[in-house]
């Protein structure tokens, strides 16, 4: 893995607009504009180097999904503070009926610096990641303009539509498959990652329809969530966290209505419950309980920061949360106290993002279904990667 400079595109802009990517520019709080997609440099994988890393990713992903039966076997919901007994009850029979739960898409962030060292899990986002479409499209294109007869990480497209075509057998008959996200999305990312994957379901056959969060109805006569035109919402891809679609106004309806199964007058909702087990930062905690010193995890631990606090450092993470909203660094010998947030924290041990040319870089890895399926990579200017960290292509050369 290395970091190379490069000559930006003329009109690179324009150029990854047109392939989907809606803001390829980032606003700070200075009111400049930088790019978020940025083409100033990229990073060159060898294929072994990636074939390792393609087995790391699917040994977590198989990992994770064995750290959520001992949470629902060992009735330890409460540690993920999934304290709601219907929230609970839910999750659980999601859980149990995984197989009849379409279940799409995750991202792994991974520490990973290209000098041999084994990879290690930074966190599994699982429910709602973004940088997709940059991930699947733009980046993909770059390649064969900049490095014809080259090669990429990158099978997400075909991934998404083929594993489309596999859940359409699972979706309820009677109605479109409804795509959604909030429209308080302000800079348009969460729009933007809906309509590719409804492009994708579309791609692979299925009857689709957009619509926002808020522009879901509850009808009291029926009992069923509906469109605007008092259509049933019988199944519904939302990119938004199962935390808030379970606390919001309309969560005795959704808890009412959920889908775990196949009832009448039931709403499927994708991604499914039984993700909140793998989007919540405690899983990182229980990874290390039931994996100690596996050498692709960072200790992790849930009642406090324990010898992480005498050793290397540590970091504080709220179990929910995206964009790093809420973590904390404490480096050696700096530990500090922090404010025990509702949900309450993660403590993992301090492993600094890799420094290439004073960049602070993180793998994001895709898992589609139950495969790896893709790589994104970010790079910020400090240790926690967060709102305005940019996007860099890769190669395999």
């Amino acid at each position: 893995m290395e970091r190379r400079t490069l000559t930006p595109r003329p009109g690179w802009q324009q150029t990854v607009e047109d392939q989907g990517l809606i803001y390829p520019l980032t606003r700070y709080p200075d009111d400049s504009l930088r790019p978020y997609w940025d083409e100033s440099a990229c990073y060159v994988f060898s294929l072994p180097e990636v074939e390792a890393l393609e087995e790391v990713v699917e040994e977590l992903h198989a990992m994770c999904l064995a750290a959520a039966e001992h949470i629902v076997t060992h009735d330890r919901l409460a540690d993920l503070g999934i304290t709601d007994p219907r929230v609970a009850e839910a999750v659980t029979e999601a859980w149990r009926r995984r197989a009849e739960l379409p279940s799409l898409y995750g991202r792994f962030d991974l520490h990973y610096d290209g000098t041999g060292s084994p990879a290690k899990m930074l966190e599994y986002n699982a429910d709602t990641p973004t940088s997709l479409v940059e991930a699947a499209s733009p980046q993909w294109f770059w390649m064969e303009e900049c490095f014809p007869g080259a090669d990429q990480w990158n099978s997400l497209h075909e991934r998404l539509v083929d594993a489309w075509k596999k859940q359409a057998a699972l979706l309820p008959p009677g109605g479109p498959l409804y795509f959604a996200h909030s429209a308080g999305d302000e800079l348009g990312e969460d729009l933007m990652t809906v309509a590719y994957l409804r492009e994708t379901a579309q791609q692979a056959g299925l009857d689709t329809e957009a619509i926002s969060m808020e522009d879901i109805g509850w009808d009291r006569l029926s009992r069923r969530f509906v469109d605007k035109k008092l259509g049933f919402i019988r199944s519904c891809f939302k990119l938004y966290p199962w935390e808030w679609l379970t606390t919001d106004r309309f969560a005795p309806h959704v808890l009412e209505t959920l889908d775990n199964g196949g009832g009448t007058g039931s709403t499927l909702w994708i991604e499914p419950a039984w993700k909140m087990l793998l989007s919540n930062k405690a899983l990182l905690a229980v990874l290390w309980e039931r994996y100690p010193g596996h050498p692709n995890l960072l200790p992790a631990y849930l009642d406090g920061p324990r010898e992480l606090a005498s050793g290397r450092g540590y970091v504080t993470k709220p179990l929910l949360g995206r964009e790093g909203a809420g973590v904390t660094v404490h480096p050696p010998g700096e530990a500090g106290t922090d404010v025990r947030g509702e949900e309450g924290y993660c403590y993992q041990e301090l492993a600094p993002l890799p420094d290439f040319d004073g960049n602070r870089v993180v793998l994001g890895a895709w898992v589609v279904e139950d495969e790896a399926a893709g790589l994104g990579i970010r790079e910020s200017a400090g240790l926690i990667t967060d709102e305005y960290a940019r996007f860099l292509p890769h190669v395999i050369l």
